[in-house]
C-alpha cells in the first residue's frame, strides 16, 4: 500500500450551503445533548469537583459554555437580522464565567447551559440559507462567516466535554470532528511556523505537512489532536527525526484563529 496523501493547509472552506450547515448542525446538536446527557447525571459534590482545567471546577466549565452559547447565538442573531440583538458581551466575560460558576452546584449550571443551547439552536433554525455566509466578527476581532460559528460551537462542546472528566476521553471525539479540528490546527501551525515537519493521523489515513524540516509525529487522530489542544500527552504519538533526547516542541495556545482566514 502506498503512502497517505499529504496534505498541505490551504485555506478555510469558501463557504456552507444551506443543506451543508444543516448537517453540521446536526453533528452540534449530537455533541449537546451528549454533554446534556453526561450533565444531567452530575450531583451537586461533583459539580463543585476539579475538572481537569487548572482552577475550574466542573461547574466552571458548564458556566463558561453556557456564555459561549450565548455569544454564539448573538452572532447568529446579528448574521440573521442585520442588527445587533442588545449589548455584546465585553472582552471580560470569559474571565467572569468561571467566578460567576464558582460554587454552584449542579442544577442551577445544568439548567444555564440547556437554556443558553436551546436560545443557540432556536437563532441556527431560523437563519435562512443565504445568510450563513454574512461576516460576523469573533470577540477577539478575527472575522469568519456565519456558519463558522457552528463549528467553533461543536469545538467547545467536544473539547470541554472531555474537560468535565466525567469518563469521555479524546478516543470518545467523532472522526468527522477530528478530521476537521486537525485540517484546521494543521493550517494556523503551518503560518505560524510550528516546527514539526509533518503529521500523520494513522487512523485517518491523513498527513499534513508543516514545515520544510524538523520532526515528524504520527498516531491515531484523537490522539494529535490532543497533544495539539493541551488534552493529551504525546504518550501514543510516534515522533521521528528529533535530535538526541530533545523533546518534541509544546504547540501554541489553542484553539487558533482559522488561517488564512476570511479578512
Amino acid at each position: 500500500m502506498g503512502a497517505p496523501p499529504v496534505t498541505s493547509p490551504g485555506p478555510p472552506p469558501a463557504g456552507l450551503d444551506g443543506a451543508g450547515a444543516g448537517a453540521l448542525l446536526a453533528e452540534v446538536r449530537a455533541s449537546a445533548g451528549r454533554v446534556l446527557a453526561t450533565v444531567g447525571t452530575l450531583t451537586d459534590r461533583q459539580a463543585r469537583e476539579p475538572s481537569t482545567l487548572p482552577g475550574w471546577s466542573r461547574a466552571h466549565v458548564l458556566t463558561h459554555l453556557a456564555r459561549s452559547a450565548d455569544a454564539y447565538r448573538w452572532l447568529l442573531t446579528v448574521a440573521r437580522t442585520g442588527t445587533e440583538p442588545g449589548p455584546r458581551a465585553g472582552s471580560a466575560a470569559p474571565d467572569r464565567a468561571p467566578r460567576e460558576g464558582a460554587g454552584r452546584g449542579a442544577a442551577e449550571p445544568a439548567a444555564d447551559l440547556r437554556n443558553s443551547l436551546d436560545g443557540m439552536f432556536a437563532a441556527a433554525a431560523a437563519m435562512p440559507a443565504e445568510r450563513w455566509s454574512t461576516p460576523v466578527t469573533a470577540l477577539a476581532g478575527w472575522r469568519h462567516p456565519a456558519w463558522f460559528t457552528l463549528h467553533r460551537a461543536w469545538r467547545e462542546l467536544e473539547t470541554h466535554h472531555v474537560d468535565l472528566d466525567l469518563g469521555r476521553s479524546t478516543a470518545d471525539w467523532p472522526t468527522g470532528y477530528v478530521a476537521w479540528a486537525l485540517d484546521g490546527t494543521a493550517a494556523a501551525l503551518a503560518a505560524r511556523g510550528f516546527p514539526v515537519a509533518r503529521l500523520t493521523a494513522t487512523d485517518l489515513g491523513r498527513d499534513w505537512a508543516l514545515a520544510p524540516s524538523g520532526p515528524t509525529v504520527s498516531g491515531p487522530g484523537h490522539a494529535l489532536l490532543a497533544w495539539l489542544s493541551g488534552r493529551g500527552s504525546v504518550e501514543r504519538l510516534r515522533a521521528e527525526g528529533l535530535r538526541a533526547d530533545g523533546p518534541l516542541p509544546g504547540p501554541p495556545g489553542w484553539p487558533l484563529p482559522p488561517v488564512p482566514g476570511w479578512g
